[in-house]
């Protein structure tokens, strides 16, 4: 497609995709004559993803740090960011190489191995390696650096905490997702499978939210229920 179906099929306008071009966060268009570019559902997809992680507040520069697998501090706007970053990476990269290396974790968490290889084996996330070295996805990534801010807020390894105690979340996240996704997808039988896996995606984002509301209600409700 042309530049024009381009702006019409995102909504953004051109000079706003170009900026996106010149900070590298889209592929390269195919040029089959000089002076003449062709466009794909690539770039679709991926200048979709940078408006929504526009949305979620990051800046162009926060979202090409992400992109290179920076973590230095907590992504904005969480798990819903972190999607969309790995939206843009398939974009860019192609979906195989949307991974980072676990060294890049390093810098929030000092102790990123450590956690990452206990997390490993309780199964909350799953490390993959390539030429030698360790890499993980960027909401595992999040994880690991999640860990360290166990750590740094005072939970450590002298007082008992350690990254196996992510086992106790594993099993019940799963039968929560199981269960919000069989709630959701049972009222849309005749979505065709792309629409429904999109329209879940969307719903659980802000049922993630609830969730993290009613859970930090019950914790408070069980702390109470500790100080008599």
């Amino acid at each position: 497609m042309k530049m024009r179906e381009l702006e019409q099929r995102t909504g953004v306008h051109r000079e706003v995709i170009r900026i996106f071009f010149r900070h590298g966060l889209l592929p390269s268009p195919v040029r089959p004559k000089p002076n003449v570019a062709e466009y794909s559902e690539d770039h679709v997809r991926g200048i979709l993803a940078i408006r929504r992680l526009q949305e979620q507040r990051m800046s162009i520069e926060e979202i090409r740090q992400a992109l290179d697998g920076k973590h230095s501090s907590p992504v904005p706007g969480g798990a819903q960011a972190l999607w969309h970053l790995d939206e843009l990476v398939a974009a860019r990269l192609g979906a195989d190489q949307s991974l980072v290396p676990l060294s890049s974790v390093k810098s929030r968490n000092p102790k990123a191995e450590l956690d990452a290889k206990a997390m490993h084996k309780t199964g909350a996330i799953q490390l993959v390696t390539r030429k030698g070295k360790p890499y993980l996805s960027r909401l595992d990534a999040q994880a690991v650096a999640v860990w360290g801010d166990m750590r740094a807020a005072g939970f450590t390894e002298a007082l008992g905490f350690d990254a196996s105690l992510s086992a106790i979340y594993v099993d019940r996240s799963d039968d929560l997702a199981r269960a919000e996704i069989t709630a959701f997808l049972e009222r849309v039988t005749d979505f065709p499978p792309e629409k429904k896996a999109e329209w879940a995606q969307a719903g659980l984002t802000c049922m993630m939210s609830l969730f993290s509301i009613l859970r930090l209600k019950a914790a408070l409700r069980q702390i109470r229920a500790i100080d008599g």
